[in-house]
């Protein structure tokens, strides 16, 4: 019965690292797409600032 409680952890540790590699061979990604970060907008959807609304006070001198 120990020896359950051993082996079982180990051999669902084994399936999960081989399901993974398993991934990686099935969806494979290029270099570019892995060194940059998934929240990045593309340069084209630049955010411009937006001007004051229209109730706001001048600021005073």
């Amino acid at each position: 019965m120990a020896m359950l409680a051993v082996l079982i952890p180990l051999l669902m540790l084994g399936v999960v690292l081989v399901l993974g590699r398993y991934e990686e061979l099935l969806l494979p990604q290029e270099d570019a797409d892995r060194r940059e970060p998934a929240g990045v907008p593309p340069a084209s959807a630049a955010v411009t600032s937006s001007p004051a609304p229209a109730g706001t006070p001048a600021p005073s001198p």
